[in-house]
């Protein structure tokens, strides 16, 4: 049985191909992958299939059930589920949307990594998106163009999606005894939210005062300069790869308003936020083009 119920943006797709014999006793292989935005009542239901699937959430809170156990894959995170039991997996009931990329894998590596990650367990981490999506877009892009070199690429994406989760999952638990680990996670994943020094505090189980000290000996900055700082990076490429207006990047980000957003990113970059993203787009347009592959792709989106 497999079914999928509930809306889904016409934004979504999905690629496929039939991996050779060849293909099949490498370590690392994609047989399908895509982007799937899907809203509210977005559903799979489906019995097994002889691959791992690997998730990464880049909008909203999905749900994967499998085994009598659910888990959250919320903004941010990556999860890989092993299909050959039954499983379903949508939109959380508490989200609008689930927005994330997504690959069916598999390979002896593939099954080397599922162990070290304790699979049939399913174990979100959370993984900055910068560290995923280069590798999705190098399959998207050479999935469905069978070529040697095409080939090797889209395996070592898969090894390096793979290897992105492995290490994040080592430090997720490294960081349950890290106090300023903890708080800096805190703030990677909710920098976009109002937040105080005392949430982030409360994130890393400790008082405020002692976290600023832990943070003056840790990096030399207190709690509040790192989630400028973060908000700032943020910006820095949302006014680079978006045509969103000012006013919305300082929303998005977390600043309060958009002239507190350009005093504070003028202060740490010696520029205004207008500048910066004329000086970024001048810079792209000079460089040099590189040996794009296009990524077009076919509506359906199915995971």
């Amino acid at each position: 049985m497999y079914r999928i119920v509930g809306d889904i943006d016409a934004r979504s797709f999905w690629l496929a191909t039939t991996p050779s014999a060849e293909q099949l006793a490498q370590p690392y292989l994609c047989s399908e992958a895509g982007m799937l935005y899907g809203e509210g009542s977005f559903l799979t239901e489906r019995d097994g299939k002889d691959s791992y699937l690997l998730f990464y959430t880049f909008g909203g809170t999905g749900f994967v059930r499998q085994g009598g156990r659910t888990v959250s894959v919320r903004h941010g995170q990556a999860l890989l589920m092993d299909c050959r039991t039954p499983q379903s997996y949508g939109t959380a009931p508490d989200a609008s949307h689930w927005h994330h990329f997504w690959c069916h894998v598999d390979g002896a590596g593939v099954r080397a990594c599922a162990t070290r990650l304790g699979l049939p367990a399913l174990s979100p981490a959370y993984v900055h998106r910068s560290r995923m999506e280069p590798h999705f877009e190098e399959i998207f892009g050479r999935l469905e163009h069978e070529s040697v070199e095409n080939n090797e690429r889209v395996a070592l994406a898969v090894h390096a999606l793979l290897a992105e989760l492995a290490v994040a999952s080592l430090t997720d638990r490294r960081a349950e005894e890290d106090p300023v680990r903890l708080a800096c996670m805190f703030v990677e994943r909710h920098y976009g939210e109002h937040l105080a020094v005392e949430d982030l505090a409360r994130a890393a189980h400790v008082s405020a005062s002692h976290l600023t000290r832990l943070f003056r000996r840790s990096l030399g900055s207190s709690p509040h300069d790192y989630l400028v700082r973060t908000r700032i990076t943020a910006a820095k490429r949302l006014l680079t790869e978006t045509d969103l207006p000012i006013g919305r990047i300082a929303e998005q980000v977390g600043f309060a308003s958009e002239s507190a957003f350009s005093y504070r990113f003028s202060q740490a970059s010696g520029i205004s936020p207008r500048a910066y993203r004329k000086m970024t787009r001048l810079e792209h347009l000079h460089t040099a083009p590189g040996d794009d592959i296009p990524s077009g792709a076919p509506s359906s989106a199915r995971g």
